[in-house]
């Protein structure tokens, strides 16, 4: 599949995205071992958030979907959950594979994590030796999936210094100090999301989190709740390049997640000069809300700071795009997770861009891109779903025809893509493999 993108005006518009992907996993896990029923709404129905549901419901959890964004969990409790009749196959999520790890590591029963061949080629030593640490029995293939976890009857506290910054594995390993004995605690060398944290709180589990650390108590039920999805702003962020790109518009992105350890994107790209602001600020439970107002800007490219990676490492796609769009050259350091991402984020975007007209210098940490104007081309996403919807974006503004190839992982996180770009009049067209 592809993406055919012409060169179209973006309009004022207020528009919604779909619901926040990392909550979305998290409701899933945390309700299934909650007692009590838990109520998602807002729920991202994207094909990782759906590997995820099934994989839950293959552990014995009674999950019903009376609609696309909504989802009625009826808890297990932390000790009722079953053992697997088959492996557990995430498709192409890390979020799924590195959470179930923590999640599984302190089950009496044996169970296989394994997913796409994106995922399973994607290195994993980094859960499993916080897991191990703890008295998980788990193993992959050279450190990658699929990943075999044994039963195990009891796992024991650690005191753990992340040696990168990672919510995955910092969920992970809270996940498996609910099944630990003593009190777990995690030091973080940068600030990373913390929905985890603030869900396990919204469910009445204490977690303490003070100077770059995270403490958790074994044993504490989570309690089943009502939660409310906000949307995703790392959908939002597509959205946002859309619109900062286009000459003169002016675009309302409704009830988007603002916790402010995911908005490093908002903060460099205002670096940058664009004009973002929030209104109608609110909460969804423990999770800050507002509406995000953008506006078309000229965008002047500088040093971003590395303080903000963590914030943003989701987003480096679009700010890639964004640094191509903008004046001068933009200078990236600090970005090395990039490279074991879907795809090696930081080869396949440069790639991308200099197809496209625009000189990039690669390193292996970090990235220049120096702006330019785009032109037309055919480019590959290489399977990345973040890569392909950044790509497509630039062809918006390109002096010609732009084809993305390679696009299906895009239904993994922003099912929605092209008819949300098409509601602020972005004409991004998915075109079927001609062998199809």
């Amino acid at each position: 599949m592809r993406f055919k993108v012409t060169p179209a005006k973006v309009a004022d518009a207020s528009v919604t995205v779909p619901g926040d992907k990392s909550v979305s996993h998290r409701a899933l896990l945390l309700g299934s071992i909650a007692s009590g029923r838990t109520e998602v709404s807002g729920f991202l129905a994207g094909d990782d958030c759906l590997a995820t549901l099934a994989a839950m419901t293959t552990l014995g959890v009674d999950i019903q979907q009376p609609s696309a964004t909504e989802i009625s969990i009826q808890g297990v409790g932390l000790r009722g959950l079953q053992a697997p009749h088959k492996d557990l196959d995430v498709g192409n999520s890390g979020t799924a594979m590195r959470l179930l790890a923590g999640l599984l590591g302190g089950q009496p029963f044996d169970s296989v994590l394994t997913g796409d061949d994106s995922l399973c080629s994607r290195p994993m030593e980094r859960v499993i030796t916080p897991l191990t640490l703890m008295g998980a029995a788990i193993s992959g293939r050279a450190g990658k999936p699929p990943l075999t976890i044994l039963g195990t009857a009891t796992l024991r506290s650690i005191n753990y210094e992340l040696p990168m910054a990672s919510a995955q594995v910092k969920s992970a390993i809270l996940l498996a100090g609910l099944y630990a004995a003593g009190t777990t605690c995690v030091a973080e060398p940068a600030v990373t999301r913390d929905h985890t944290e603030r869900m396990l709180r919204s469910m009445g589990v204490a977690v303490s989190s003070s100077a770059g650390k995270v403490s958790i108590a074994g044993g504490q039920m989570p309690h089943g709740c009502q939660v409310q999805v906000p949307a995703d702003l790392s959908s939002a962020s597509f959205v946002i390049l859309a619109v900062l790109l286009a000459d003169n518009a002016d675009v309302l992105i409704k009830n988007v997640g603002v916790n402010p350890t995911r908005t490093g994107v908002i903060a460099i790209l205002q670096g940058m000069g664009a004009e973002i602001s929030f209104e109608n600020p609110q909460l969804f439970g423990e999770e800050p809300v507002a509406d995000i107002r953008v506006r078309s800007s000229r965008l002047q490219g500088g040093t971003v700071d590395p303080d903000l990676v963590s914030l943003a490492i989701d987003e480096f796609p679009v700010l890639f795009v964004a640094a191509a769009a903008a004046s001068g050259k933009t200078v990236f350091s600090g970005i090395g997770e990039l490279r074991v991402k879907e795809s090696d984020r930081i080869a396949t975007m440069a790639a991308g861009l200099r197809i496209l007209g625009i000189e990039v210098d690669e390193a292996d940490n970090g990235a220049i891109v120096h702006g330019g104007r785009f032109g037309g081309g055919t480019v590959q996403s290489h399977g990345d779903h973040r890569v392909a919807m950044s790509l497509a974006l630039a062809g918006t503004v390109a002096a010609d025809e732009v084809i993305v190839e390679d696009v299906a992982a895009v239904r993994t996180s922003f099912p929605e893509f092209q008819d949300c770009m098409a509601a602020i009049g972005a004409v991004i067209r998915l075109e079927e493999d001609d062998s199809v």
